[in-house]
């Protein structure tokens, strides 16, 4: 079983990570997760938070040699910004913030302090999980599989990556500061977000996830919690401000009568079935199906936002407005690659499943043999 556990909170000394059943000989390249780590914190919208922060990650335990030795890995990502807080004395947050996790956490352990859930639940966390899909990034390119995420829409502005086929728009969203393939949209898209800082306000918008060079029957048909598509939704929306995904274009589709929805299956050059298209984003019965796969996933503004919005005052029970607290303005190209970081953990999860091996070279050799 391949799993994970983090720890750490926005502003304590680190955020650290476990991970547990990686083969013994993956290679775990430190500057790869870097740059990993180093896309999360750019793009156009960010906070100041980004300009302290120089995320690296430190490699504790499970490796030799640069490789994976059969035992749980350790991984740490300081937290710069500590230093500036540690000995700050501040008074507790009593104004929830309406969409944030600060009222329901707050309630449910019965705290009287906001700051303590917004430290865990802050979506800075979310810079170990990208060091952890590095790695199964890693796992995954050693048999062919290549993952990676784009914007397509930032607030009303939409991209049109028509004509574009996935490898290309992946190449294009790399050179765009708002991970935008399209360079019409993404002058929209920061125009957009200058309008929102001015305007106080914070903005969302709509990533895609893709997936290239899967084998055929990662995931399950035979258990609802082993449906692979059930598991990569669950995983997207337990990112911070994800509140929707789709697998292909499946809201669409639902508008559309079946024949023109189902990938037609036609003979192939070498007598196995083909498909020319790819409605079903590369998903068929809770199965990859050796097409791509494809998920778009919809990020709501961020709830911090310089704008005051109307909330309650916990300690006097009394109307009141939110205060600001330091935030990003649009954190979408953020998201798209902490949605490819836990994409690339359940495919990881999943070849494992399928495909099993103590050790990478068992595991590569039972893929490449099931492929032919």
């Amino acid at each position: 079983m391949l799993r994970f556990l983090t720890a750490g909170e926005s502003h304590g000394p680190c955020l650290t990570a476990i991970v547990e059943g990686l083969p013994a000989g993956l290679p775990v390249d430190t500057a790869a997760i870097d740059r990993q780590l180093a896309r999360r914190q750019a793009g156009y919208g960010r906070g100041d938070r980004q300009q302290i922060e120089r995320d690296t990650v430190r490699v504790l335990a499970g490796v030799h040699a640069g490789r994976t030795i059969g035992a749980p890995l350790a991984l740490l990502v300081a937290n710069r910004d500590f230093e500036n807080w540690r000995e700050r004395v501040e008074p507790p947050w009593t104004r929830p913030r309406p969409g944030h996790a600060d009222l329901a956490g707050a309630t449910k352990y019965g705290l009287d302090d906001l700051r303590l859930v917004a430290e865990r639940a802050s979506a800075r966390t979310t810079a170990i999980q990208v060091a952890v899909g590095a790695v199964a990034r890693e796992l995954l390119g050693r048999v062919g599989v290549t993952v990676g995420g784009y914007v397509e829409a930032i607030g009303d502005v939409q991209a049109d990556v028509e004509g574009l086929d996935l490898a290309e728009r992946l190449r294009a969203a790399a050179e765009s500061d708002v991970s935008c393939p399209d360079p019409a949209a993404t002058e929209g898209m920061r125009r957009a977000i200058d309008r929102a800082r001015e305007a106080g306000e914070s903005l969302g918008g709509i990533i895609v996830l893709v997936a290239l060079g899967l084998p055929v029957g990662l995931g399950s048909h035979a258990h609802w919690d082993r449906r692979l598509d059930g598991r990569l939704a669950q995983a997207v929306l337990g990112i911070q401000a994800i509140k929707g995904v789709e697998i292909g274009p499946a809201f669409a589709n639902a508008r559309l009568p079946g024949t023109r929805v189902h990938d037609a299956l036609h003979p192939g050059p070498d007598g196995r079935p083909v498909r020319r298209t790819n409605r079903a984003g590369g998903l068929e019965g809770g199965m990859t199906n050796g097409e791509p796969l494809l998920l778009r996933a919809a990020m709501k503004p961020i709830p911090t936002t310089v704008s005051p919005v109307p909330t309650v005052d916990l300690a006097t029970g009394e109307a009141t407005e939110t205060q600001y607290v330091r935030s990003d303005v649009c954190a979408v190209p953020a998201a798209a690659v902490v949605g490819e970081a836990m994409v690339a953990w359940v495919l990881a999860e999943a070849l494992l499943e399928r495909y099993g091996g103590d050790t990478l070279e068992e595991l590569t050799g039972r893929v490449q043999r099931d492929r032919g």
